[in-house]
């Protein structure tokens, strides 16, 4: 089970996350990737140690690298970096998240890597973009992603300072993005001849996570008001608490379809009638009044017993908000493919599966990540023997 990206041969110069990501996501679908590291190696490998992890395990390293092999080449050596060159010119994809000025001091800028090899689909993810007065800034995801995009201000609520992103969640939405992109500059190829450069950045990835927002300022100038809990203007899309402390969120986008389930679930017929609540416009009216009746009756339930009666009305949308531990224990994650097993010599180690699924050529990681430069000698005993990958 190779995948659909079976023959593919990928450089990736990735750090951190990023571009990592974008390689991973490559590598579980079946694409051979050779992943370029200084000899103090990508400094992802470090998060296991930052997240008080003892021993050599780095989790989130594993998840963007696993089924990849490494080489570690000095780029500012002038040896290594022809044995760079020559591996990306022997290459379908070259991968990068490193700084556009960077790369073009290192040869590896995509006018000079392309004139080399034409038919190479180059994939850039950068912070804020290629051309303007912050193109080459640094960036993580919390900065261009999260914060500048206008993501945190958005889930702020008014009084509260912002919250706090979780590792990774842009850098991966960009890897995701790229990943596709990268796909689709192969296609083009095929019917072409030509490769081409393919990018994204950390902050239009953020823009466009928030484009309901965005485009609804863009195309009205005025922007959708940040909800709180308790004045939510409509009650039926909230969250609330059961009598047993956890909380779950009834969906109910659809007025005429998801207001009456609600009423009947939670025992409250009455309301369908009720000039308080009977419309769309009354409801917000009384939002106050209404969200406070429903918590009222929630805590008289635990969720096991919720989730019984909103069984019964097919068009009461929810679901709980789940805990990692929730999650890893949910029959529908495991049935729904959430969890892939990562062969490791003669074991297999239980690993999140990246979002996509091929039923026509399926594929599997091949191998958890690669220690520092495991697989050197391999790769450039290859490029003695006049070819790039096996």
């Amino acid at each position: 089970m190779a995948g659909p990206l079976e023959g593919v041969r990928v450089v990736e110069l990735g750090v951190w996350v990023a571009g990592p990501a974008a390689g991973g996501i490559l590598a579980d679908w079946g694409a051979d990737i050779v992943k370029i590291e200084p000899p103090t190696g990508d400094p992802g490998r470090m998060f296991g140690r930052m997240l008080g992890i003892e021993g050599d395990l780095s989790p989130p390293f594993e998840m963007d690298n696993r089924g990849k092999r490494s080489v570690v080449l000095d780029m500012t050596a002038d040896d290594d970096r022809a044995a760079a060159s020559e591996l990306i010119g022997g290459a379908d994809v070259f991968l990068t998240n490193v700084r556009p000025a960077a790369l073009a001091r290192l040869g590896l800028d995509f006018e000079a890597v392309s004139a080399r090899n034409p038919r190479l689909v180059y994939g850039l993810i950068t912070g804020y973009g290629e051309t303007g007065p912050d193109s080459d800034r640094a960036a993580y995801d919390v900065a261009a992603f999260w914060a500048r995009s206008g993501l945190a201000h958005l889930l702020t609520r008014p009084g509260d300072t912002p919250p706090f992103q979780r590792g990774g969640m842009g850098d991966h939405a960009a890897g995701m993005t790229l990943a596709g992109a990268v796909c689709a500059a192969l296609v083009a190829r095929a019917r072409t001849g030509e490769g081409q450069l393919v990018s994204t950045s950390l902050y239009r990835q953020g823009a466009y996570t928030v484009s309901f927002d965005l485009n609804t300022f863009l195309l009205t100038g005025h922007p959708i008001a940040i909800g709180q809990r308790e004045t939510m203007g409509n009650p039926c899309m909230n969250n609330y608490v059961a009598g047993d402390g956890r909380r779950f969120w009834i969906v109910g986008l659809q007025a005429g379809r998801h207001w009456p389930p609600l009423c009947r679930a939670v025992g409250r017929p009455e309301w369908l009638t009720d000039p308080r609540f009977d419309t769309p416009q009354a409801r917000a009216a009384n939002a106050v009044e209404l969200i406070a009746a429903l918590d009222e009756i929630f805590a008289t339930r635990p969720l096991e017993g919720w989730a019984e009666a909103f069984a019964a009305e097919p068009d009461l949308f929810w679901s709980p908000i789940n805990t990692l531990e929730d999650v890893v224990g949910d029959e529908q994650f495991h049935a729904a493919g959430g969890i892939v097993y990562v062969p490791d010599d003669d074991a297999t180690v239980p690993m999140v599966a990246s979002p996509a699924d091929f039923h026509g050529t399926p594929s599997t990681p091949r191998s958890v990540a690669p220690k520092l430069g495991e697989h050197t000698t391999q790769v450039l005993a290859e490029l003695r023997d006049g070819h790039t990958f096996t």
